[in-house]
């Protein structure tokens, strides 16, 4: 009801917010920019670092780096070592591996590469996880309920499933047709790159959090029926992976008998049934993988008197036992073809370069167009011609050269899809899975899918979608209706989680009473902002001229040249000791979250600006503002070197 006009004329207001004659809006452009005073005071804003938002698992990088440089302090008697960890984890639980075989887009993505070279962030994460091993650190384990989930493949997609499910309460069942965990980390990568010993840990510290059962050498949809796993279970996810490899696209390269997949080749290699190979052997790629075939041939070379048919053992129709030194030698021709220049090559610049010092031929932006064959059958050559790129697709060159390479084996190591024998009713017609944004499988209630089985991709890319498929997963358990993911769509630093940590969380809200000057209440955290769900910070908002050049710090590498490669089992990469760790962390220019380097404090000519009181202060928490003495001169925001302080907070 509206106060009548006598109450109006007769009440002795005690709020006003105009003086007597201030009754007329004025010009807002008299006001900004005045001098040096722009009427806008700072307030502190939360963006996503684009190292973050460019790691498919969306792993909270610089949140770990600051750990390990000794901004963010653990709590109690846990080390930063162990601390360091927790943060890792919270997106992927293979800091070992991914530390190791992971291509990096982070360190693409890195502002740092704007002041000189990017941050070493797989190093520091291998560091991590070879730390974790040595002191055998574990996941924390909360109550289970009684729901159950079956993952269907062991996989690194189906491996971080289980645990992000069990970190939410829900145990599972993993189903793999293999003997042992790890899908590609164990089957498609050779154990030099993923050293078996750190690999076993990892996954057994998975299982060690309960209630995640395993069924191993078990094949859904031959030993196991979907319809059982639907009475059985509360869901199903789908984390197949691809483990059928693709042929050339050249006539009869099925019919052919000495032409295999690189998927059967490395495959054979890793269960330890493959101790050599042919004596040339020809590889058309250019990714990881086919570095991995060129490689794992120069370390098994050939037998001396070699005279089997060489893809007998690399599809698993011969299991080769134990062979003397003696009688292995180097095979005579090892090469690799890729359709892109070398600097344009998918597979990490390292693993190019580390096969070229082993003795591997790579030959560059060619295309195969004719497999020669004897007059068995049997192929002894590739016929390959220059190539370009149009239209997306490669042709040949007009008149470019021809290539005539010889070899008893070749291997195909253009990509792969999914083996859907037996479960035909969700192969989408190209031997993958649909999925949906919210990775469930339309059609079909309750299962869900992450993973190569979607799209084959990165690892980082299979565990990234496991932990949305898992958040899924718990939303239907619990009926609840499925909402838009975010923007940016990563593992996030929550402010409120960290304060409650500290014990520093936020009074509970009032709403009675009065509720002007609530600056100095303790119910909220003030000019605070978190923007970190839809933007990612880039270097014009950031002051680079606060970092100095500093060098990265390499890891070191052993890697055996064309003379030393026979044989050669052993672990090529090199883990961080923690000073260099360290060192490399400390290059982290923390984009977009404050990392305490007290510019804005000096700076400032009110003293505006202040530190927060050691008892109250926390990450995202180290600034402050007083409002009364800012007058809005904005230096504080031009001298942040992490782009953390906007002029945003109006009159």
């Amino acid at each position: 009801m509206a106060t009548s006009k006598d109450d109006m004329q007769n009440s002795e207001f005690t709020f006003r917010r105009f003086e007597d004659g201030d009754h007329k809006w004025g010009s807002m452009n008299d006001k900004i920019f005045n001098e040096d005073t722009s009427y806008k005071c700072p307030t502190y804003v939360h963006r996503t670092p684009p190292c973050q938002g460019s790691c498919p698992s969306g792993e909270d990088i610089r949140g770990w780096l600051d750990i390990v440089r000794g901004i963010e302090k653990p709590q109690g008697d846990v080390s930063w070592q162990e601390y360091a960890f927790q943060r890792s984890t919270t997106a992927n639980p293979f800091p070992s591996m991914m530390g190791r075989v992971c291509p990096a887009p982070c360190q693409d993505g890195c502002n740092r590469n704007d002041v000189e070279d990017f941050v070493g962030i797989n190093a520091v994460e291998q560091f991590i996880g070879d730390t974790a091993f040595k002191e055998g650190f574990k996941f924390a384990a909360p109550a289970c309920g009684d729901k159950k989930v079956a993952i269907i493949g062991g996989g690194p997609a189906g491996m971080a499933a289980a645990y992000q499910l069990r970190l939410k309460g829900i145990g599972s069942t993993i189903f793999d047709d293999h003997a042992e965990l790890g899908g590609m980390m164990r089957y498609g990568i050779p154990g030099y790159r993923t050293p078996r010993e750190q690999l076993n840990h990892e996954c057994q510290r998975i299982i060690d959090m309960g209630n995640i059962d395993l069924k191993m050498n078990t094949r859904v949809g031959k030993d196991v029926a979907v319809a059982d796993l639907e009475k059985e279970y509360d869901a199903v996810l789908w984390a197949l992976g691809c483990k059928t490899g693709r042929g050339l696209f050249l006539e009869d390269f099925d019919a052919t008998p000495n032409c295999v997949t690189a998927v059967d080749f490395l495959e054979q290699f890793n269960k330890g049934d493959m101790k050599y190979t042919a004596n040339k052997v020809l590889c058309v790629g250019g990714g990881d993988t086919s570095i991995d075939v060129v490689s794992v041939s120069r370390r098994i070379g050939t037998l001396k008197d070699f005279n089997e048919n060489p893809e007998d053992s690399a599809t698993g129709t011969t299991v080769h036992g134990d062979v003397a030194d003696a009688d292995k030698k180097a095979c005579d021709s090892v090469v690799l073809t890729a359709l892109f220049p070398q600097d344009q090559m998918t597979a990490a610049e390292h693993e190019v370069n580390d096969a070229l010092i082993e003795g591997v031929n790579i030959m560059n932006e060619v295309m195969p167009v004719e497999i020669i064959k004897d007059a068995n059958g049997r192929a002894t050559a590739l016929k390959l011609v220059d190539s370009k790129f149009e239209g997306n697709a490669p042709v040949a060159v007009e008149g470019g050269k021809e290539y005539i390479v010889e070899c008893d084996l070749i291997v195909s190591a253009i990509g792969q899809t999914g083996d859907m024998t037996g479960v035909e009713d969700f192969d989408n017609g190209r031997g993958l899975i649909d999925s949906d944004k919210n990775f469930q499988v339309p059609g079909k209630t309750g299962h869900f899918v992450c993973g190569d089985i979607i799209r084959p991709h990165l690892l980082t890319t299979a565990i990234g979608q496991a932990s949305k498929a898992a958040d899924s997963i718990e939303s239907f358990l619990n009926n609840i209706e499925l909402g838009k993911r975010p923007k940016v769509d990563v593992h996030h630093f929550s402010l409120e989680a960290k304060l409650e940590e500290v014990g520093k969380s936020p009074e509970a809200y009032d709403s009675e009473g009065d509720q002007r000057g609530t600056s100095a209440s303790n119910y909220a955290v003030h000019n605070y902002e978190d923007r970190s769900n839809a933007q990612v910070i880039s270097t014009d908002q950031m002051f680079l001229g606060h970092f100095e050049q500093t060098a990265r710090n390499v890891r070191t590498e052993d890697v055996p040249n064309s003379e030393q490669v026979l044989g050669h089992f052993e672990e090529r990469m090199n883990s961080f000791t923690e000073e260099t760790a360290k060192a490399e962390a400390e290059r982290c220019m923390s984009c977009g979250m404050c990392f305490e380097c007290d510019n804005c404090v000096i700076y400032c000519p009110q003293d505006a600006v202040f530190k927060v009181k050691k008892g109250e202060a926390s990450t995202g928490r180290y600034v402050d503002t007083d409002y009364a003495k800012c007058v809005g001169c904005h230096i504080c925001s031009d001298v942040c070197p992490t782009g953390y302080i906007d002029m945003a907070l109006g009159e």
